[in-house]
């Protein structure tokens, strides 16, 4: 730590170049790549020589590179601690990198390979840690129209402009709302600032990066164009999903066996539960949970109090705190995936009276469906299970801000951080 300490005392310009993308993937394949290797070499004039070394040479770079890309896209969206997921993406590339070797029956040394893994998660771990430790988002503001909206945000420092003069001390860029009725002055610095080769944000396109939540105020077909899910990610996305749930289901029939019967020891009634909810494109669908509650038959039929959980619940059994708690309840829902009518991300589906009240209430509640719901989402990670009016309006904005930037990064984030939820159980009722 003392070292660090040192390095973050670092002028300024210096930290500059220590927070550079490209600074951490060099020092990654210095430190992950050549620095095992040149161990490995120990004076061998024949080394890299084809073979055990050089295959895994070839791998780890693979392995950093691809693991470093995977991490700056994840870790881009909002309220990322971005050291939570270091781990999990290079164990993810260099697991991929492992499976190549083992079923293509390559040569690997197993000694480069783990010693290339340990340095290549300390070095990213340490380097995220730092740059993030000493940056903070700074924005300068042009304090005229709706920007007042920016005080409720936590993650940046912003400044509101006196003047359309440069301040001293220039931040990392200009938020303004370019609805609001601006005078000339305040257009050219705009202008100037842009020119400049700094960039300027609109202050909803502000609030969306800030606060990870997109908020449709009024039809505009610039709203719904930028909504449209992108077309081509959907079709790959609907075949991993059926690859998942296929490697999965060996593991579903045990798990079954176990948790069936903890749930008939715990209550009388069947060991799954099926309620009928909105989905895809507004079609109804039965979906399959482990059963949490109390056996009430047909209570998907029933009043929109029915239909929701609320926190400290008196029907959830014991059994069903533990399985809603660790989410094991929502894992049959992998037929749902199987047949299409669900994802393994994507907005959560609600129950059809709970669905028609949210849709009554609220603008373009239905607009939603215009992915297939999903097992775990983004509004689960970030704001977890609600049912209030209110908060089901935040949710919906999560909902659309996941819409909007649909995307293999998204969804590698929200599985990495379903995961942390699962082993902390937070967000459950």
């Amino acid at each position: 730590m003392a070292s660090l300490a040192r390095i973050a005392a670092l002028p300024q310009g210096a930290m500059q170049i220590v927070g550079r993308g490209w600074f951490h993937l060099l020092g990654g394949l210095m430190l992950a790549v050549v620095a095992p290797a040149f161990i490995r070499y120990d004076g061998n004039p024949g080394f890299p020589q084809p073979g055990s070394a050089w295959n895994t040479i070839v791998g780890i770079t693979l392995a950093v590179s691809v693991g470093f890309h995977v991490l700056t896209k994840v870790t881009r969206f909002p309220e990322v601690r971005a050291t939570s997921y270091v781990f999990p993406c290079f164990v993810g590339t260099y697991g991929v990198v492992l499976l190549i070797f083992f079923f293509f029956r390559i040569d690997y040394a197993r000694s480069l390979f783990l010693g290339s893994f340990i340095l290549c998660v300390i070095w990213f771990f340490h380097a995220i840690l730092l740059t993030r430790l000493r940056t903070r988002a700074a924005f300068a503001v042009i304090p005229i129209g709706s920007v007042g909206r920016l005080r409720g945000v936590r993650t940046a420092d912003f400044s509101m402009l006196a003047s359309p003069v440069f301040p001293e001390r220039l931040p990392d860029a200009l938020i303004a709302d370019f609805r609001a009725d601006l005078p000339g002055e305040w257009e050219h610095f705009i202008a100037d600032w842009v020119l400049g080769g700094r960039p300027a944000y609109h202050v909803k396109d502000a609030m969306e990066m800030l606060t990870g939540r997109v908020d449709i105020e009024h039809l505009s077909e610039n709203s719904f164009g930028s909504l449209d899910p992108a077309l081509g990610y959907r079709n790959i996305k609907r075949v991993l999903d059926v690859l998942i749930a296929i490697l999965l289901l060996p593991a579903f029939f045990l798990l079954t066996l176990v948790v069936g019967a903890a749930i008939m020891l715990g209550s009388s009634g069947p060991v799954f539960f099926r309620q009928e909810r909105v989905g895809y494109r507004g079609r109804l669908f039965k979906v399959l949970k482990f059963r949490t509650m109390t056996h009430v038959p047909d209570v998907g039929a029933g009043s929109r109090e029915a239909a929701m959980t609320r926190a400290a619940d008196p029907r959830v059994t014991r059994v069903g705190r533990v399985l809603r708690r660790s989410r094991i309840d929502e894992i049959p829902q992998l037929f749902n995936v199987l047949k299409g009518e669900m994802s393994w991300i994507g907005p959560r589906p609600e129950a059809k009276p709970l669905s028609t009240w949210y849709g009554e209430e609220l603008p373009f509640y239905s607009y939603r469906h215009i992915v297939r719901p999903g097992i775990t989402g983004w509004a689960q990670v970030n704001q977890g299970h609600v049912v209030d009016m209110q908060d089901v309006l935040g949710k919906l904005h999560y909902d659309f801000y996941y819409i909007k930037y649909f995307s293999p990064w998204l969804d590698v984030f929200i599985a990495i951080r379903t995961l942390w939820i699962m082993a902390g159980g937070q967000g459950s009722r």
